[in-house]
């Protein structure tokens, strides 16, 4: 009798058959196009991130304590272990809030997938572009199904969803990457998992709350190398009903559905389903920013037209955004709701050049901030996590007009996916800020081509800058 037969870990074990099993061919066209885009799409995000002030703690400090120099770290010439250049390039995927999100599964799901995936294909050797692409598919599909099944009360209850959550997209994809088994996959899934941590808290100021995707891509990786070699992990890591995932990330069995992890594998595909953004702060903000926006275009008004705003939303959102402003630095700006709506009212964008450090304390911003009230509707909380970011905005003027806007998603949403043209633009506006605008264009071209490649390490060469 094997372990597989004194315990359940049928969602566990289906993953990772999913994800070592695999093919390029089995991808269908549209989900091949559109990986593409989601990856270009991250690399620019994580080229920006490359010159933070936190990423540059972060790269010296790994630096300083790391000899190893097998990996790169993008947009940089500095070059680490395969582990800490995970850590490093999660953290600038991550790092100014424009990357992507599965906003059911609430889930950043490239900036834990691909540091893990690039690192495991450095320390393997190079594998073909469509190899990489079946391993980015494979990553981008777990974790946002981890997060389904969680449900929205997940990150209700205190837990960043991408520090939990992303450990299983950042196993899956290296796994694949590496070549792993299917029970070699159980065993990353179990080595990963168990690494799972990250407190919500962390969005009010703390940089630490940029380094936790780059620690779920980091914990992935880990799990994945150290299955290749024969360690073991926990075999339902999913499923155990004491001390598994599920059970312990959620206050009661009632609060997640074990069905949605490996429901429709192969045949419906998350990553259809992942959203871009195109303001630089928290997804759950976007449905607002926009909201104003289209009410702007059917009457303009001016800020001291303005007596109020509500936004109403669901209670996460309330919970997660809705806070009243504290100036505790950058993160807290670029998640705060009402910061963001003055931000937008008043600069006209809600972009990079938006949040220099100055911001934070910008008098003008926050006096505004204050006029701008987030409450729940309770008719959007029970619509589920579906609707998380669905939101009503009103706009009351000083002369008692009213003005409301209702809207489920935000452009770039996987309802409204963005344009190639769209995402190429943006892509290189954020990455000639760390490479050559040729090395950029170079390294747009690899992507969308990406299929051709016989070699993928092709494009992973051209994310490292010249040493220093």
């Amino acid at each position: 009798m094997t372990a597989h037969d004194t315990i359940d870990n049928t969602h566990t074990r289906r993953i990772a058959e999913f994800v070592s099993g695999l093919h390029y061919e089995d991808i269908p066209t549209e989900v091949q196009d559109r990986i593409k885009l989601l990856v270009l799409d991250s690399l620019g995000c994580a080229l920006y991130g490359a010159n933070l002030p936190w990423t540059h703690i972060l790269q010296q400090t790994l630096t300083d304590i790391d000899q190893s120099r097998g990996s790169a770290v993008w947009g940089t010439g500095l070059r680490l272990s395969a582990p800490n250049a995970a850590l490093a390039n999660g953290t600038q995927v991550q790092g100014f809030e424009l990357d992507d999100v599965h906003r059911v599964g609430v889930l950043h799901v490239g900036a834990v997938t691909l540091p893990a995936l690039v690192a495991a294909v450095e320390t393997r050797g190079g594998i073909s572009g469509q190899e990489f692409l079946t391993a980015c598919v494979a990553g981008y599909e777990i974790g946002p199904r981890v997060g389904i099944c969680m449900g929205q009360e997940h990150i209700g209850q205190g837990w960043h969803s991408g520090a939990t959550l992303g450990v299983f997209s950042a196993a899956a994809g290296a796994a694949r990457g590496l070549g792993l088994n299917a029970d070699q996959t159980v065993h990353a899934l179990g080595i990963g998992g168990t690494q799972a941590a990250g407190l919500m808290a962390a969005q009010y100021g703390a940089m630490v709350k940029r380094m936790h995707a780059g620690r779920s891509a980091q914990s992935g990786l880990y799990g994945a190398l150290l299955a290749a070699r024969g360690f073991t992990g926990i075999l339902d890591v999913l499923e155990a009903p004491y001390g598994g995932f599920c059970t312990t990330f959620s206050r009661s069995q009632d609060r997640f559905n074990l069905e949605e992890l490996s429901a429709g594998l192969g045949e419906r595909f998350e990553t259809m389903k992942i959203a871009l953004k195109f303001y630089s702060c928290v997804g759950s903000n976007h449905t607002t920013l926009d909201s104003i926006r289209e009410i702007q275009k059917r009457r303009p008004f001016t800020v001291d037209e303005i007596d109020k705003i509500v936004v109403h939303g669901s209670q996460v959102t309330v919970d997660h955004v809705g806070w009243p402003y504290r100036p505790e630095g950058l993160t807290s700006a670029q998640l705060n709701l009402p910061f963001c709506v003055a931000t937008l009212l008043l600069e006209g964008d809600v972009f990079v050049d938006q949040f220099e450090e100055s911001c934070v304390h910008d008098k003008k911003r926050i006096a505004l901030s204050r006029r701008v009230e987030c409450v729940e509707d309770p008719a959007i909380t029970a619509l589920g996590s579906r609707f998380r970011h669905k939101v009503r905005v009103e706009i009351f003027l000083k002369d008692g007009t009213r003005m409301e806007e209702t809207m489920e998603a935000p452009r770039g949403s996987e309802k409204s996916f963005a344009s190639q043209e769209d995402i190429v633009e943006k892509f290189m506006k954020l990455a000639v800020k760390a490479v050559p605008e040729t090395q950029a264009r170079q390294i747009c071209e690899a992507v969308l081509a990406m299929e051709t490649l016989d070699d993928a390490t092709t494009l992973i060469d051209l994310l490292a800058t010249p040493e220093n």
